[in-house]
């Protein structure tokens, strides 16, 4: 794996407003983007979900106790059952890493599963 990060960029995505894009064309195994979070508990999560950054967290660690904004471009990458990249959570690092899973050429919007498994064809929030 290359940890040469690709260079992307965000555009008008046909998926859904914004997304984000390759600037060159990125090989499998590649990183992609490793982004920053803030943290924030569980107790704020009824805060979050009456603003417009419902729709833009991530669920953080294993017990359900934290939350995490996604800073970078990681929140922008839009859903596809059938992705070319895909997200892991460093938990020592508190960094969401996005990573090529399929070739993208250059131009290509760069798509995950935001069930967390590229394979996993389970509805996604904005679908039930």
């Amino acid at each position: 794996m290359s940890l040469q990060q690709a260079p992307i960029f965000v555009a008008y995505s046909e998926v859904h407003g914004k997304g984000v894009f390759a600037g060159r064309d990125i090989e499998a195994g590649e990183i992609i983007e490793v982004c920053p979070i803030i943290l924030f508990p569980s107790e704020e999560l009824a805060s979050v979900r009456q603003t417009v950054l419902d729709d833009y967290y991530f669920d953080w660690g294993e017990k359900g106790d934290w939350y995490a904004f996604c800073l970078g471009y990681g929140s922008l990458y839009n859903h596809s059952y059938a992705p070319n990249a895909e997200y892991g959570m460093d938990f020592d690092a508190q960094t969401i890493d996005f990573y090529c899973i399929k070739s993208i050429p250059a131009g290509e919007e760069i798509l995950i599963n935001y069930n967390g498994d590229a394979e996993n064809q389970s509805k996604v929030w904005f679908e039930l």
